[in-house]
């Protein structure tokens, strides 16, 4: 599914490496204790990618915090979990993070420190869950205002965590961050289509809009790729680079070197969308992604833009 990941997406391609909280208490083994920075690792997700750009305590916090929403996005996919079980392991994962509860897990046990130590609300987290449990039974989305709704909670929120790790000063920062959780997750949900339809029957494309385009929800499930699909998409396209000019339009200079990882995680996926539109959208196919070498320089731009940084917060001192 295309999730979290604003900032942390978490589409059903990337390994599942979560491991429920009862099992990690009563069967202790070394697999069983992952660390947050193995999580990261292991999931190879273009966020992961991104924090190489980060300073090394910031890094930390943001892989844990990654490591949250991955395995939190993991228990809700799960493939072995009757639905009462994944609702009943993030229903525990809420209350450990609203109370500040460190229950002696590993992904746990260093996020529930993140909101005291960066002055964002517990409640973020709580939102961030609810937004992946509602993947556990929520296939369709009627209306376009009830995807931003969904949207908000698993990449926007998502957005608004992260920038409060990066650091920030501008309170245009926090709009720009939630601007840009709703490109990312639009940009994921157009690449996904033919996986989510695929591998769980679901459809995030608002079933408004596939009635406005003549597309008829089994077209997508038996992943039909007709000319009005075309139209839809360029439509959804739209939307979603409506979103990265805003967040770009609200971006304060003034923030701009601490949110690096952010800027990057921003181009790449905006030129992922191009790729898609340029090559009409083949989501029944494959999917989508930039070349290994696209991304290294990518990677090499911001890691010269974080060096620049760092020399001009060492001038101003």
């Amino acid at each position: 599914m295309p999730h979290a990941v604003a900032w942390v997406p978490a589409p059903s391609s990337v390994p599942a490496v979560w491991l429920p909280f009862s099992f990690l208490m009563s069967s202790p083994s070394p697999e069983s204790q992952l660390s947050t920075a193995e999580i990261a690792r292991r999931a190879k997700s273009n966020l992961a990618f991104a924090l190489a750009c980060l300073p090394r305590e910031r890094k930390r916090d943001m892989t844990s915090f990654y490591a949250f929403c991955r395995v939190a996005d993991d228990i809700a996919e799960s493939a072995t979990l009757s639905e009462l079980e994944k609702e009943t392991e993030l229903a525990h994962w809420k209350k450990c993070v609203l109370s500040a509860e460190a229950p002696g897990h590993p992904v746990l046990d260093e996020v529930v420190d993140l909101p005291g130590k960066y002055g964002f609300p517990r409640a973020w987290l709580a939102e961030i869950i609810d937004g992946v449990a509602s993947d556990i039974t929520t296939l369709r989305y009627e209306t376009y205002q009830d995807l931003l709704g969904y949207c908000y909670k698993v990449a926007s929120v998502v957005g608004l965590c992260s920038v409060h790790i990066f650091g920030h000063s501008q309170a245009a920062t926090r709009e720009h961050a939630i601007q840009l959780g709703y490109a990312l997750q639009l940009t994921n949900i157009i690449r996904d289509v033919g996986e989510d339809a695929r591998d769980y029957g679901r459809i995030y494309l608002p079933l408004e809009d596939l009635r406005r385009y003549g597309v008829t929800e089994r077209e997508i499930l038996t992943g039909w790729h007709s000319p009005r699909f075309v139209q839809l998409m360029d439509f959804q396209y739209s939307r979603a680079r409506g979103f990265y000019r805003e967040a770009a339009r609200l971006l304060p200079v003034e923030d701009s070197d601490n949110l690096l990882a952010s800027r990057m995680m921003g181009q790449i996926y905006s030129e992922i969308l191009e790729k898609l539109r340029t090559a009409r959208y083949p989501v029944f196919e494959k999917r989508m992604k930039l070349h290994p070498a696209r991304k290294a320089l990518i990677l090499a731009q911001y890691l010269w833009k974080g060096w620049q940084a760092n020399q001009r917060a060492i001038d101003r001192l």
